[in-house]
């Protein structure tokens, strides 16, 4: 009698028991996310030292390389809330795993792009692998690790962002110097394959599912939602381009806000919703969306204007203005960690507070940049602006988890990661708006005006980022600190809309 061919040869038990078994298995998963979280993060920020050579390569104007850029980041918002409520209908760990597939077969066809318009539509598909990951990470961390270190797990993860955001621009530097600039997109394979691998044998499987979405997903909302999102986003990163009375620029602006209107309405008849926005009743998950949203227009606003005051005030080369942005970054990855534990013993408000605080202060002393400031006063100065988000970041996305339903923990990530695009992409636009607004009013000449007459463009452009902190400040101040999920009798966690 023949031995069954399933006794003989028994498929590996996933994630593997070994692992499950052992005490420290919750930070084997947390290692395992940030990896992912740490790839998305470099390519997010090694892209901007390839934009040159790319565009030399091609022989294309600035303008279009900027797509390389911009359609990674228009898939990513526009698709992080759909991914995030896939993950709660068909699980986070096999949706995670793909993920990092996908973002290897985007990469790759990146590296090997023939042209332009080649290149732009492999980033759409390494940005929907990336979606993958981003829209899950947090959700994987606050259902695998216990409540009483959440805090702590999640600044890891804040701190691997930071790493590759840090390394980007030093790492990119020397790929494209020695290899050319397709070696920044061939770099994401050895790691890709890495993070596939541990992501099938650690990450665990998936104990609580929204089973009724699965027969009612909600296509037209993912449409609405991605049109409403694309115009926006559009809008306020083409504003300068096209000019913001532009008749493009006021029609994405006013197709964004009627889509968003048809998705509310849409989302309150709709069986199973895309976005539940009875979340939005959780004051935690309400104000910590708005919170982390602010506070990164308030960081990305900074990093990208001051580059423009190293090389068109101090004359240093733009090589040397990526590093000298370092100090952000690396502050906000040395805090993290501190940061999450605190908020595991004190509760999320205290160092949301705090570290809004410094931050606030750090971008205040940018406003007195001068011609004779030293590299020393604004290392110090965008060191204390990552430290304090270092601070604020993990307690805020801790917070708004940890308020979450269990069931829907995968769009609760997702949102709080659109949130946070949201908040990139604003900045930038805020930044530079201010910024370029100052100056046209001043009559700034660049071919006769000394570099002193854009003291006034970057003075007030730090004075209007300051607003941010300080509205972000009075917000978590008047926040709960509540870090648990609410109940049906607890009143004070819900608001009304």
């Amino acid at each position: 009698m023949q031995t069954p061919l399933s006794s003989t040869h028994k498929q590996p038990v996933l994630p593997l028991p070994k692992l499950t078994s052992n005490p420290h298995y919750p930070w084997f998963v947390v290692g395992t996310v940030c990896i992912g979280a740490f790839m998305a993060a470099l390519d997010g920020s090694i892209i901007t030292v390839a934009l040159p050579s790319i565009t030399r390569q091609f022989h294309v104007t600035f303008s279009a390389t900027a797509w390389v850029a911009l359609a990674y980041l228009l898939t990513l918002t526009a698709l992080l809330a759909v991914f995030g409520r896939l993950a709660d209908i068909l699980g986070r760990r096999p949706l995670y795993t793909l993920g990092f597939s996908v973002f290897i077969v985007g990469s790759a066809l990146c590296g090997a792009a023939p042209d332009l318009p080649f290149l732009i539509i492999s980033r759409v598909l390494q940005a929907v692998g990336a979606v993958m990951l981003q829209s899950n990470s947090i959700a994987i961390i606050t259902a695998a690790v216990p409540e009483k270190v959440r805090g702590r797990a999640i600044g890891i993860q804040g701190s691997a962002l930071a790493v590759g955001l840090s390394l980007g621009p030093a790492i990119g530097g020397l790929l494209i110097a020695g290899f050319g600039w397709r070696a920044i997109f061939y770099v994401n394979l050895p790691v890709g394959i890495i993070g596939t691998t541990m992501a099938a044998l650690i990450l665990p499987l998936d104990k609580v599912k929204d089973i009724s979405g699965k027969k009612h997903f909600d296509y037209l909302g993912a449409i609405l939602l991605a049109v409403a999102l694309v115009a926006i986003l559009f809008g306020l990163n083409q504003g300068n381009e096209l000019g913001w009375a532009s008749f493009t620029i006021i029609a994405c602006f006013v197709i964004g806000v009627l889509f968003v209107a048809f998705f509310i309405f849409h989302e309150k008849k709709h069986p199973a919703p895309l976005v539940d926005l009875s979340l939005f009743r959780i004051s935690q998950v309400t104000w910590g969306n708005i919170t982390g949203a602010i506070s990164y227009a308030l960081m990305y606003g900074v990093l990208f204007i001051i580059p423009y005051f190293y090389e068109e005030v101090l004359h240093k080369p733009s090589s040397a203005s990526g590093l000298l942005t370092t100090p952000l970054p690396i502050g906000m990855m040395l805090l993290a960690p501190i940061a999450g534990r605190i908020a595991d013993r004190f509760g999320s408000k205290l160092p949301t507070v705090f570290g809004m605080a410094i931050s606030t202060l750090g971008v205040i002393a940018l406003t007195f940049l001068a011609i004779s400031t030293s590299l020393i006063y604004i290392a110090v100065a965008l060191l204390f602006i990552g430290i304090g988000m270092g601070i604020f970041t993990p307690p805020n996305n801790s917070s708004v988890m940890g308020s979450s339903p269990s069931n829907r923990l995968g769009i609760s990530s997702g949102i709080l990661n659109m949130a946070r695009s949201l908040g990139q992409g604003t900045g930038i636009a805020y930044s530079f708006a201010i910024f370029q607004g100052i100056l046209l009013s001043q009559g700034y000449n660049p071919l006769h005006a000394p570099d002193s007459s854009l003291l006034v463009g970057f003075r007030y452009t730090f004075i209007a980022i300051t607003l941010l902190g300080l509205i972000a400040i009075g917000i978590s101040v008047l926040r709960d600190n509540v870090d648990k999920k609410p109940s049906n009798h607890d009143p004070s966690t819900v608001i009304e809309l």
